[in-house]
């Protein structure tokens, strides 16, 4: 069965994604793909580096932080970069898939499922959600961005209202983990109860 996991900057779509890993799902994350395949030595690095010069540091390696500057300031370079990164996730994550068992759920960890049309794909779709100010200060503390920067990345994404009407189960993360934890193996228990698809 395959499943799409999605939520905002700073949701904890991870978080939930490592809980279904131990409950036993085939986890496939696009953030993990696609710095997979953007590292150097690599076709789409190659691309990247020819595109993006400034993001590329001294030495040699992708300088994400530059390019995410460059890239959430703009939307056509954004749209330029997901030409290059989601057909390379897709045939990644389409080959981690067929390499699970038989009667597997393979969650496919997607951060812009609704942007695009992959959430159509899936069998069933879970969103990750919390209030944005928690958002904003779990990313501040974790990733060092600033308050302005995460604001700048959730303007990017889809509504949270928009992405809630698309999903077949929302998660709501705004306590702790074991809360978290609680809600999410509700979510896990009702997809094994789904015939695969």
């Amino acid at each position: 069965m395959r499943v799409g996991l999605t939520g905002g900057i700073g949701s904890g779509k991870s978080a939930v994604a490592r809980l279904f890993f131990d409950w036993g799902a085939v986890v496939v994350d696009a953030d993990v793909l696609a710095r997979e395949v953007v590292a150097p030595g690599t076709p789409g690095f190659a691309l990247v580096a020819g595109l993006w010069p400034a993001a590329v540091a001294a030495d040699g390696s992708l300088d994400r932080a530059a390019l995410s500057r460059i890239v959430f300031a703009d939307a056509g370079e954004r749209e330029r970069l997901t030409a290059i990164i989601h057909p390379r996730v897709r045939a990644a994550a389409d080959a981690r898939e067929a390499a699970a068992g038989p009667g597997a759920i393979v969650v496919h960890v997607v951060p812009l499922l609704f942007e695009g049309d992959y959430w159509k794909s899936c069998a069933v779709n879970v969103l990750v959600t919390a209030p944005e100010d928690i958002r904003i200060a779990r990313v501040v503390a974790r990733d060092g961005m600033t308050a302005a920067d995460v604001r700048a990345r959730m303007a990017a994404q889809i509504d949270p209202r928009r992405a809630a009407e698309l999903a077949d189960f929302t998660v709501v993360n705004d306590g702790d983990l074991a809360l978290l934890a609680e809600r999410a193996r509700a979510v896990y228990a009702a997809l094994r109860q789904r015939p695969a698809a």
